[in-house]
């Protein structure tokens, strides 16, 4: 299937759309925050089993009338196994006294039904969780500076640039919808960030060698035509691959239950926001940075201007 969409001629709109989603994420960002979960923030993880399918409003209104907060009840694999965090208080400190908080959850739960299984009680630590959170977010930082290098070496330095814009917006992107919804961000979000970071950079490669190859191929073109014919080339193979991507994960986000609900909806927003940084933002970058034909020429190689010579 061939299109003919001319991508770069809604360029300017598309540029203050990804500005002002982006200064809207790193304002909520330095406002409100990320929802810190259990892996980051620290605290007790109770798992419990019941014979039959377990109520969770009525284990959350248990809960609440004990006195407890901040805490988080869904189902852990099976509708009658149910998973408790509960966040660190302020001042609490050792893993005995939060140890105690998982005993003080099992009892309460225990006395309506006696029936109930104690599966595990599990404690983080908050010291562990800021070297979780501190670590994930160098890793991170890290795969970006390594894509920039990858690319810039594979391709061109003004490729690089744009590639690092993109993944850089989708990552904001994802955090900053995770701030305004107060979403948990737990490892396994982290998780789904380098995922969303690696899917990306594929849509961005392909789109890229693609526009290079145009460039050196058609001659006469200017650059925002080169990058549309570019674009519109790869349009139903970057549209067929998302969609079965989304697929997949629309299944996981109805079907695999709360324990990854985080991580299927970072890569469904990873996923649609990458599939448009792909199309708008690299495209964009590069027409702002001007890339041109003479960028894209192949190096004459050493003593190419003897070769004739009788």
């Amino acid at each position: 299937m061939r299109f003919n969409i001319p991508f770069m001629k809604y360029r300017k709109v598309a540029a203050a759309l990804s500005m002002s989603i982006f200064l809207i994420s790193i304002i909520s960002l330095s406002l409100r925050g990320l929802s810190l979960g259990l892996d980051f923030s620290g605290g007790t993880q109770v798992v419990v089993s019941y014979e039959d399918k377990a109520d969770l409003s009525s284990i959350r209104n248990l809960l609440d009338s004990k006195g407890f907060e901040d805490f988080q009840v869904i189902n852990f694999g099976s509708d009658t196994e149910v998973q408790i965090k509960i966040a660190t208080d302020e001042g609490q400190e050792s893993n005995s006294s939060e140890s105690n908080n998982g005993t003080r959850v099992f009892a309460a739960l225990a006395e309506n039904n006696t029936n109930l299984e104690l599966k595990s009680i599990d404690v983080v630590g908050a010291q562990i969780g800021d070297e979780l959170r501190d670590e994930g977010g160098f890793g991170m930082l890290i795969a970006l500076g390594m894509i920039l290098l990858y690319v810039a070496f594979r391709f061109q330095y003004k490729f690089a640039l744009g590639a690092v814009i993109a993944l850089a917006h989708d990552v904001v992107f994802i955090l900053g919808i995770f701030s305004l919804l107060a979403w948990d961000f737990d490892l396994t979000v982290l998780a789904a960030l380098l995922a969303v970071i690696g899917y990306s950079l594929n849509d961005t490669i392909v789109v890229s060698d693609r526009i290079r190859e145009n460039f050196r191929q058609e001659r006469g073109l200017q650059s925002e035509e080169v990058v549309d014919l570019s674009i519109n080339q790869m349009l139903s193979r970057t549209l067929i691959t998302s969609f079965t991507t989304l697929l997949v994960l629309f299944a996981l986000f109805f079907l695999g239950g709360e324990i990854i609900r985080g991580f299927s909806s970072a890569l469904i927003i990873g996923v649609i926001v990458g599939t448009y940084s792909s199309i708008y933002v690299v495209a964009n970058m590069l027409i702002v940075f001007g890339i041109d034909q003479e960028d894209m020429a192949l190096p004459e190689p050493e003593g190419a201007e003897f070769d004739d010579m009788p």
